[in-house]
C-alpha cells in the first residue's frame, strides 16, 4: 500500500493470513467467540429446556384461564409473573458473567461507595427504605384480597353479569399496580454488601489477554500492549464512576463522555505515559463491540414499530447525511472531505458507532474521527436534556417524542434515558427507532466506501496521472461491518425461533445482558478512554479553523431536527395512525 498525496492507493491483494492478522476481522473473531460462548451457555448447556417447559405450562393456565373469564384473572397473571420471574442471568453462568463484568455503582458524595459497601452500610440503606416498603407491601396485600372477592363474586355468577365482571377486572389492576409499586419499594431495601475491586482486577487481567492476543497475531507487542492496559483501564473504571455520580446520572453525562474528558485531561496535562499509548487502540476495542453490539438490533423488532418507524430512520437519515456534506463542501468550503463526511455520518446516523465505520471507509485521521466523536458527545449531552423538556414543555404526544428523539439525538443509550423521561412508549419508539436506524452503520459504510474509491479518490489520484480501481472498495470497506450485519441476522433468527417469552428469559436477560451487552460495555468504555488519552490538542486545533466543524454539527443537527419532527409526525399521525394507536 502506497500514499500519493492524501490518496492512499492499494496496491496488492488481500491474502487468506488477514482473517487472523488484521484488525477488522480480528474484531470479528473475537465478537464470535463471545457471541459462541453466550449462546452454548444459555441454550445447549443451560436453561432452555427447563425454561420451555415452565413457559409452557405457565402458556395452558393462561389459556385455560382465558376461556373461563372474560378478563384476565388472577391465576392468570399469577402465571404471567412466573414467565417474567425467568431470567438468564440467575444461572449460574449468569451470575458469574454479572460479577466478573460488574462496573462501579451508584453514589452522591464519596466515590468509594460505588467500589465497596459493608454489611452495615447495606442495612443502613435498607432501614431507610423499610417503612415505605412495608406500607407498599400492606397495600398490595388488601389489594390482592380486594381482587379475590371481586373474582369470587364474578365466578359465582359464572361470570355472566358484565357488572360483576367489570368490578373484578377494576380491582385485579388495582392489585396489580399496587404489586408493581411493591416492587419498586422493594429494591431500595435489598441492598447487600459488596465489594467489586477483585472482579475489576480479573476482568482486567482478561481483557489485556484477549485483546493482546489479538495485538500480537497482527504483529504488535502482547507485552508492551499488555503493560499499557491497566491504565487505559483505569480511566474506563473511573469513567464509570463519575458517570454513577447522582447528578452525573440524572443529567446523563456517562461513561462514554468522562472517558473522552478524563483521557483528554490527562493527555493535555501531564501527558499520557509513553508506555500506555499502545494500549489505546481505539479502533480495536470498539470495533469487537460494535460487532457485538450487533445482537441487540433485531430485525422482528424493526417490524414490530412498523413501516412509519423504518421511514423516519431510513428515508431522513441518508437525506441528512448527504446534504450535510454538500452543506459542508459547498457552502462552508471544508478543507477535509473526509471529516465532512465522518461529522455528517456521526450526526445523521447514530453517533460514534458511525463515525468509526465510515472513518474506516474514507480513511480519515485519527484526529478528525476523534473531533467528530467529541463534538458528537457534547452535543448529545445537551440533547438528551433539553429535547423531553422541550417536547413536555410544548406538549408534543409521547409517540412522536420518542420518535423524534430516536431520529435525532447520536447515542443508543442516550436516546433510552431521554425517552425514560416522557414514560414507556416513549422510550419503547425512541429505542427502536434508534435500533432501526443503527442497521444504516453498515449500509452507511459501504456506501461512502464506494464514494470515496470511484468518486474523490479517483479525482484526486486522476490529477496525478493515476486511477483507484474498482476492486479498493473491498480493501476500503470496514470488515468489522460484516460481523456486525452477521450478529444482527443470527440473533433475529434466534430471537423469532425461540418466542416471545422464552426469548425474554434466554436471550434478553441471557445472551445478550448476561454476556455481548455485558461485555460491549466495557469495550466501548475502552474505547472512549483511549481516545482521550490518544488525544492532543495541538493536533485538533488546526481542523478547528474558523469553528467550521461545529458550524456543520450544528446546521445539519437543526436540518435533521426539522426534518425527522416533520416525518414522524406525517407517519405516526397522518398516513399511518392505525399503527400509532397500537403502541
Amino acid at each position: 500500500m502506497v500514499e500519493e498525496g492524501n490518496v492512499v492507493i492499494d496496491k496488492g491483494a488481500s491474502s487468506w493470513s488477514d482473517l487472523w492478522t488484521k484488525e477488522d476481522y480480528l474484531a470479528i473473531w473475537l465478537g464470535l467467540i463471545i457471541i459462541t460462548v453466550s449462546i452454548l451457555a444459555y441454550t445447549t448447556f443451560g436453561p432452555k429446556a427447563e425454561y420451555a417447559q415452565k413457559i409452557a405450562t405457565a402458556n395452558e393456565i393462561q389459556v385455560a384461564e382465558a376461556a373461563k373469564a372474560p378478563f384476565k384473572t388472577i391465576v392468570w397473571h399469577t402465571a404471567q409473573d412466573d414467565k417474567t420471574k425467568l431470567k438468564g442471568t440467575d444461572t449460574a453462568f449468569g451470575k458469574f458473567m454479572t460479577y466478573w463484568t460488574q462496573r462501579p455503582g451508584g453514589w452522591k458524595t464519596n466515590p468509594l461507595d460505588g467500589f465497596v459497601r459493608t454489611e452495615g452500610q447495606a442495612q443502613a440503606i435498607n432501614a431507610k427504605g423499610q417503612a415505605a416498603f412495608e406500607e407498599a407491601k400492606a397495600k398490595t396485600e388488601a389489594a390482592f384480597a380486594a381482587a379475590i372477592s371481586a373474582e369470587e363474586a364474578a365466578a359465582a355468577a359464572a361470570f355472566q353479569d358484565a357488572g360483576l365482571n367489570t368490578v373484578a377486572a377494576d380491582k385485579i389492576a388495582q392489585w396489580r399496580d399496587a404489586d408493581k409499586a411493591m416492587g419498586a419499594a422493594k429494591k431500595k431495601v435489598g441492598n447487600k454488601a459488596y465489594n467489586i475491586i477483585p472482579s475489576l482486577v480479573g476482568l482486567c487481567i482478561f481483557m489485556a489477554l484477549v485483546f493482546g492476543v489479538g495485538m500480537a497475531m497482527m504483529g504488535q507487542s502482547l507485552k508492551e500492549f499488555a503493560f499499557g492496559f491497566p491504565g487505559v483501564f483505569v480511566v474506563a473504571v473511573l469513567a464509570y464512576t463519575l458517570g454513577a455520580q447522582a447528578i452525573s446520572k440524572q443529567y446523563g453525562f456517562g461513561a462514554e463522555a468522562w472517558g473522552v474528558a478524563l483521557g483528554m485531561l490527562i493527555a493535555n496535562t501531564v501527558g499520557t505515559p509513553k508506555k500506555v499509548l499502545p494500549a489505546c487502540q481505539v479502533e480495536f476495542f470498539i470495533k469487537t463491540g460494535l460487532v457485538l453490539l450487533g445482537a441487540e438490533v433485531l430485525f422482528n423488532k424493526i417490524v414490530a414499530i412498523g413501516i412509519p418507524g423504518i421511514f423516519v430512520a431510513w428515508a431522513v437519515t441518508p437525506t441528512v447525511l448527504i446534504v450535510t456534506y454538500i452543506f459542508g463542501q459547498t457552502i462552508l468550503k471544508m478543507p477535509s472531505k473526509t471529516l465532512n463526511i465522518v461529522i455528517s455520518a456521526d450526526m445523521s446516523v447514530c453517533g460514534t458507532s458511525a463515525a468509526i465505520a465510515t472513518a474506516a471507509a474514507c480513511r480519515a485521521k485519527k484526529e478528525e474521527l476523534t473531533l467528530s466523536i467529541g463534538i458528537s458527545l457534547v452535543f448529545t449531552a445537551i440533547m438528551m436534556i433539553a429535547m423531553p423538556a422541550f417536547i413536555k414543555a410544548v406538549g408534543i404526544p409521547e409517540v412522536l417524542g420518542g420518535a423524534w428523539m430516536g431520529g435525532t439525538i447520536d447515542a443508543t443509550g442516550a436516546v433510552a434515558a431521554a425517552g425514560a423521561f416522557l414514560g414507556q412508549k416513549a422510550m419503547y419508539v425512541a429505542a427502536t427507532i434508534k435500533m432501526i436506524q443503527n442497521v444504516m452503520i453498515g449500509v452507511t459504510a459501504f456506501f461512502v466506501a464506494l464514494y470515496w474509491v470511484t468518486k474523490v479518490e479517483v479525482e484526486t489520484a486522476g490529477a496525478a496521472g493515476h486511477k483507484v480501481g474498482v476492486g479498493e472498495i473491498w480493501h476500503r470497506f470496514p470488515k468489522f461491518v460484516l460481523g456486525f450485519i452477521g450478529a444482527s441476522i443470527l440473533f433475529s433468527i434466534i430471537d423469532v425461533n425461540l418466542g416471545k417469552d422464552l426469548g425474554n428469559a434466554i436471550m434478553n436477560h441471557g445472551i445478550v445482558n448476561g454476556g455481548t451487552k455485558a461485555l460491549r460495555d466495557w469495550f466501548f468504555a475502552l474505547s472512549f478512554a483511549a481516545i482521550g488519552l490518544s488525544t492532543n490538542f495541538r493536533e485538533l486545533a488546526k481542523y478547528f479553523k474558523g469553528g467550521k466543524p461545529v458550524i456543520l454539527y450544528v446546521c445539519g443537527q437543526s436540518f435533521n431536527l426539522v426534518l425527522t419532527l416533520a416525518m414522524a409526525y406525517l407517519m405516526f399521525y397522518v398516513i399511518f395512525p392505525e399503527i400509532t394507536a397500537q403502541i
